[in-house]
C-alpha cells in the first residue's frame, strides 16, 4: 500500500521513512505546498491542512506538524512555532529563551491521516530545555536548540540518536501500530 506524506521539507521526509521503517506500507514523499491556517491549536492545523492535502491528492495522505511548548510563555508558540521560528532563527531563538531562569520547553508533534471516510491524529511529546546558544548542525529547524529531558546534547547533536527518542517517533509509533492493525 502506498501513502502520501505531504511535506516541502526532505529532511523530514527522510526521517519519516528511517523511523517507520518496513511495516509494508510505501512512504511516497509528496513535496506539495499547502497553506496552513495560522492558530496555536495543533489540531486545528492538522485536521485542515490534511483535509487540503486529501483533496489534492485524492488518495490515503498524512501530514505532520511539531510545535514548540515554551513553559515561560504559557505554552507558546505551540501550532505557530514555525512561523516563529522563521523569524527568529536559532541566535536569536536562544538568546532569548535558552537564557532565562526556566528554559523548560515540549515538543510536540502531531500527524494528521485521512483515507476519504475518516481523519485520525496521532501525537508523541518529549520535554526538554532551550539550549543557550545554538549546538550542532542548523539545518533542520530548531533542532540545534533543544536538549532532550535527560540529556546534555541537543537533537542536532545526537544525530541519528535522536529518532529512537524523539516526539515524532513516538506519534509515528502510534501511526505505524494504526496502519498495521487497522489499514494493512
Amino acid at each position: 500500500m502506498k501513502i502520501r506524506f505531504v511535506t516541502t521539507n526532505p529532511l523530514k521526509a527522510k526521517e519519516v521513512e528511517t523511523i517507520i521503517g518496513d511495516i509494508g506500507v510505501s512512504i511516497v514523499h509528496a513535496p506539495i505546498k499547502i497553506h496552513e491556517i495560522q492558530t496555536e491549536n495543533i489540531e486545528d492545523i492538522v485536521r485542515d491542512k490534511v483535509l487540503k492535502a486529501f483533496q489534492q491528492i485524492g488518495r490515503p495522505v498524512f501530514i505532520e506538524h511539531t510545535g514548540l511548548y515554551i513553559e515561560s510563555l504559557s505554552g507558546f508558540p505551540g501550532g505557530l512555532t514555525q512561523v516563529f521560528w522563521d523569524k527568529l532563527g536559532p541566535d536569536k531563538f536562544s538568546s532569548l529563551f535558552g537564557k532565562l531562569e526556566n528554559t523548560a520547553l515540549k515538543a510536540k508533534t502531531v500527524i494528521a491521516y485521512c483515507d476519504a471516510k475518516n481523519i485520525k491524529l496521532f501525537e508523541g511529546e518529549i520535554n526538554g530545555n532551550i539550549s543557550p546558544e545554538p549546538r550542532g548542525n542548523q539545518e533542520f529547524q530548531w533542532d540545534c536548540i533543544f536538549i532532550p529531558e535527560g540529556h546534555d546534547l541537543t537533537f542536532a547533536e545526537l544525530g541519528e540518536k535522536k529518532n529512537d527518542m524523539s516526539m515524532r517517533k513516538k506519534a509515528f509509533e502510534k501511526f505505524s501500530k494504526y496502519l498495521v492493525e487497522n489499514v494493512l
